[in-house]
């Protein structure tokens, strides 16, 4: 693998050397580059400098051209990357790069399997929380944001190097299991099956027990004193009531992977450790904290307090660890899960992809488990939070009979668009049905991954799938067609291949997307660390867009353009196709060869 450094970064440690050569009593200053309508690229950094150091920006600016020309610090002079330096306004240097550079670096990232995309160098072990549907429980619109984004985030950490453990924190314990355990005891053939069962004939047996031990619960009060001892055989760790249990569970996995797998993700068995896989670490976890004084009793309950956390009365809101009843809450589930994550799995980040709505209370549990030691300077914690699927009226997502979306529907839905968007276009492409039936789906999933991904996390969004199938706009669709006409013009050069001609001049539709290309990995490295997967989208639409006007521009097989310019654009519009490829697979989304 060929890490190849990116032409920003280069021009950057050029203009930081002879910053230091022009003025040394600044150190190792910073140009502040940044790309530019002007030209190729702007320092800014000058005007400050001078200013701290009383001085003219434009004769300190004049003096770093002066030593980039000269080459009198070492390291610095002209060569083949910047083509044109100029001082302009109070000090600004507007930099242009040679055409050569631009296509001799594409070259070098061409010729790598990874686009020349370096893997971190302080990489860790991150384990991620994603992806929390609840046992005997239908997966509504809620749970889309947390599987997408979880994923998403897998991929990109993983490219980036970082040592990835999935978890997939399952609602799977609590009170109305005692209902169900006791009332599938009752009538014990509910869950029981001949063969083979779908996702959605499993979800239609659950549906239908969790209704008739409701019913049965509500109006049967001896049934209900049942119930609520059947609780207590599972907290204590009854043998038959966690067989019991377990089929719960299994019944519910046959779903979560059925809807997993419409989503074109890829969810593994051993990464599902719910909330029971942490019950023997509670007590213990309780004990640790009110030993060590982190938590203490209050009205009978195991509380850790906070100076900046009260209610509208002025009073402390406490984390509430163990219930005064004895129970435990849902702090003491996730910090044994943190305990477990840091001390058992050895993770340096725990990411948390969580709705937005709980930011308190992991706010809480973070300060908490870092009051404990469980966290510190070499174990970090974030809440990756984000906010709620609106529909097109900007109000939370609902059926209009005002029930909560089902995942499952409205995937169905999107790939019923998409299928149609494809179908419109199949005989111009000379798709067969397989291929409509197939892109179709990998069209309408892209589109509602998209439309999550393109939003920053923490913002709302608002569900609109006639948008999200747009062949026009910032849509996957969009996207996936650009790469899908990528395909085409390959196919049909024939004979002739990509070849990168470095002696050429490039046109200005050119230019943009190379340089735009160029900085694919700075972009993978700034959203693996800052968790934003919504500005890789942007990076990718962005390219799309100048590959149509390089399209528009820059005729890429016309038989009146010489031998080398048409392989050069061909070697342009293959790298842009990998390149989109590969920022699409890490959005969790499928870039189909023909559309």
């Amino acid at each position: 693998m060929a890490s190849v450094p990116s032409l920003a970064s280069t021009v950057q440690q050029r203009l930081a050397d002879a910053l230091s050569a022009a003025l040394p009593e600044a150190g190792s200053a910073d140009p502040l580059l940044r790309r530019s309508d002007r030209a190729d690229f702007q320092a800014n950094g000058i005007l400050a400098l001078a200013k701290k150091f009383k001085g003219n920006p434009r004769e300190l600016a004049t003096k770093v051209v002066t030593a980039l020309n000269s080459g009198s610090a070492a390291g610095i002079g002209t060569d083949d990357v910047i083509k044109d330096i100029e001082v302009s306004g109070p000090g600004f240097l507007n930099i242009s790069i040679s055409d050569k550079a631009i296509i001799g670096t594409l070259a070098a990232r061409a010729a790598d399997d990874r686009l020349g995309v370096p893997y971190a160098e302080q990489a860790g072990t991150t384990v991620i929380d994603y992806a929390q549907p609840n046992v005997a429980k239908e997966m509504h619109v809620g749970h889309l944001r947390s599987a997408v984004i979880g994923d998403a985030m897998v991929q990109i950490l993983e490219f980036a190097g970082e040592k990835v453990v999935r978890r997939h924190h399952i609602g799977d314990w609590g009170t109305q299991f005692g209902m169900l355990i006791q009332y599938l005891i009752e009538h014990p053939h509910e869950l029981d099956h001949k063969g083979g069962v779908s996702g959605e004939e499993a979800m239609s047996n659950l549906n239908r027990l969790y209704k008739a031990a409701r019913a049965l619960f509500d109006s049967d009060e001896e049934f209900k004193a049942r119930s609520r001892d059947r609780v207590v055989a599972l907290q204590s760790g009854d043998e038959e009531t966690l067989a019991l249990w377990q089929k719960f569970v299994d019944e519910s996995k046959i779903y979560f992977y059925s809807v997993f797998d419409k989503l074109d993700m890829e969810i593994r068995d051993p990464d599902v450790v719910g909330e029971s896989g942490y019950n023997d670490m509670l007590d213990e976890t309780c004990r640790i904290l009110e030993e060590s004084g982190v938590a203490v009793r209050s009205e009978g309950a195991l509380c850790v307090f906070f100076d900046d956390v009260k209610g509208p009365d002025g009073n402390p809101v406490p984390l509430i660890v163990k219930k005064s009843n004895g129970g435990y809450g849902y702090a003491a589930t996730d910090l044994s899960a943190i305990r477990d994550r840091v001390q058992s799995l050895n993770a340096s980040t725990l990411l948390y992809v969580v709705d937005a709505r709980q930011s308190l209370h992991f706010k809480m549990v973070f300060e908490t488990a870092r009051r404990a030691g469980w966290l510190n300077d070499k174990v970090k914690a974030v809440q990756l939070a984000f906010g709620t699927v609106l529909g097109k009226d900007g109000k939370p997502f609902k059926t209009r009979e005002g029930e909560t979306v089902r995942l499952v529907d409205l995937l169905d839905e999107a790939i019923d668009r998409a299928t149609a968007v494809v179908a419109d276009k199949r005989e111009k492409v000379g798709l067969t049905d397989q291929e409509v039936a197939e892109n179709g789906r990998y069209v309408g999933i892209g589109a509602v991954k998209y439309a999550d991904l393109s939003t920053s996390a923490v913002r709302d969004y608002k569900f609109d799938l006639d948008q999200m199938v747009s062949l026009n706009g910032d849509t996957s669709v969009y996207l996936q067609y650009a790469y899908a006409r990528i395909q085409s013009i390959k196919r049909n050069a024939g004979a002739r291949r990509p070849a990168a001609h470095a002696e050429l001049s490039l046109a200005p539709a050119e230019r943009a997307l190379g340089l735009h290309l160029d900085q694919f990995g700075e972009v993978l490295a700034e959203v693996a660390s800052s968790y934003e997967p919504h500005k890789l989208a942007a990076y990718l639409y962005q390219l799309a867009s100048h590959l149509t006007t390089f399209y528009d521009q820059c005729h890429v097989l016309s038989e009146d353009n010489p031998a080398e310019v048409v392989e050069n654009r061909l070697f342009l519009v293959d790298l842009t196709g990998r390149t989109l490829h590969q920022g699409m697979a890490l959005l969790g989304i499928r870039t189909p060869e023909r559309l």
